[in-house]
């Protein structure tokens, strides 16, 4: 039986989130509707989950000092990781103290903040379906990884970055230095490590949005949500809609290969199951052929669209699993999101046209409140549900070109 307090009382259910942007706030919402008091802390002041939580603190989540300091005085029930770029061995200290539990392990944390840890698992461990890899130290080892087997085109990858940041197409000799320069300004680590990977000519990527949570019996149960379809540019996505139309075979070996590695993050240091939670594991499809991508323990940002599709949003799936609740995946209606673009570099934008996009039939706005915009940065999405998936693809798109941003 789940037992839920009273925020800001002294029998409070008290949940850390661990990067507060755009999708830890929705996940903080959820869990305030659900009487949890809520800390949201992040690398920069007035981020968004900052904005809606109980409490808000600012540290550099990557310094363990710091990291250890702010969660031995707060002491939260549970610590939700919503970014990679943390300390993830002082989790794994605390969460085999008994301190705290991880969300939805302080092992999958660790596995999951680069990509060679969740790669070598899916592939090495698993034995599951992988693009062919290699992983690299620098330019010359880049050059022999590609002349020795990898070939032409490859992906190359930071093996710690997130939204697509450092990663490019290699397609001959000539784009090889430029491509490792980009990785290199577009990791979290300067002079990092990068994973080159063959191209899988493959018809289309889905976000497979995979649900461990307690079932009645208190045993874990494993949920999925349909498929996500998405555009990717640059690694980072720009669009999402759901349900994405797939042959039966290639949805089963889709939710084979989530439901393994998953039930593999759920595993603790110490090799209990528990790890409850959401993840988005991304795969690549080629009619009823499936290779596995990447996995994130936590919502997911293609997932977005989710807040027009489906009874219970990914956020909302998300805490009520970590929570010990019951969930439900069931679509509600065919729909689609796309990203509204920041356009400019300033601080404190205002947005116009929110109204004329709201116009639209069956459409959505959420505005991040993120304190400063980039030309590249994400600042909203467009949601819209419709009758099919190319109708709200269209509308989606329609409603967030109608949305301006602007310096004010």
């Amino acid at each position: 039986m789940t037992t839920l307090g009273t925020p800001l009382s002294p029998n409070a259910t008290r949940v850390m989130l661990l990067g507060s942007g755009e999708l830890g706030k929705e996940v903080l919402i959820a869990l305030q509707r659900l009487g949890v008091e809520t800390i949201a802390v992040d690398r920069y002041d007035h981020a968004p989950g900052q904005q809606v939580a109980h409490q808000a603190h600012t540290i550099a989540m990557s310094d363990p000092a710091a990291l250890e300091a702010l969660i031995r005085a707060e002491r939260p029930a549970l610590v939700v990781p919503e970014i990679e770029a943390i300390a993830t061995p002082v989790l794994q200290a605390l969460e085999a103290e008994g301190l705290v539990r991880v969300v939805p392990t302080a092992r999958a944390a660790r596995l999951t903040m680069d990509r060679e840890g969740i790669r070598r698992l899916a592939a090495e461990t698993l034995g599951l379906p992988t693009s062919p890899y290699r992983f690299c130290d620098s330019l010359a080892e880049l050059q022999a990884a590609i002349d020795g087997g990898i070939g032409y085109p490859c992906i190359l990858k930071p093996v710690m970055s997130s939204s697509g940041k450092g990663q490019s197409r290699i397609d001959g000799p000539e784009d090889v230095a430029e491509a490792w320069d980009y990785a290199m300004a577009g990791g979290r680590v300067s002079h990092g490590r990068v994973i080159v990977e063959g191209f899988i000519d493959f018809d289309y990527e889905i976000t497979q949005l995979t649900v461990r949570a307690l079932g009645a019996d208190g045993q874990v149960e494993t949920h999925f949500c349909d498929p996500i379809g998405h555009v990717q540019v640059s690694g980072d996505y720009v669009e999402s809609w759901q349900p994405h139309p797939m042959s039966a075979a290639a949805l089963a070996e889709s939710r084979r290969i989530a439901k393994a590695v998953t039930d593999d993050l759920g595993v603790t240091l110490d090799g209990r199951p528990g790890g409850l939670g959401l993840f988005g594991v991304e795969l690549f499809v080629k009619g009823d052929q499936v290779w596995f991508s990447e996995v994130s323990p936590r919502p997911h940002d293609t997932g977005m669209v989710t807040m027009a599709t489906q009874w219970q949003n990914e956020f909302e799936l998300h805490a009520r699993a970590i929570l010990g609740l019951p969930v439900d995946t069931t679509l509600k209606s065919p729909g689609a999101s796309a990203v509204i673009y920041g356009g400019v570099e300033a601080a404190g934008i205002v947005f116009d046209g929110v109204d004329e996009a709201l116009r639209l039939p069956g459409t959505d706005i959420r505005l991040f409140g993120k304190p400063e915009s980039f030309v590249k940065r994400r600042m909203g999405v467009a949601l819209a549900r419709a009758d099919d998936v190319e109708a709200a693809r269209r509308t989606a798109k329609q409603a967030a070109a109608r949305v301006r941003p602007r310096q004010a």
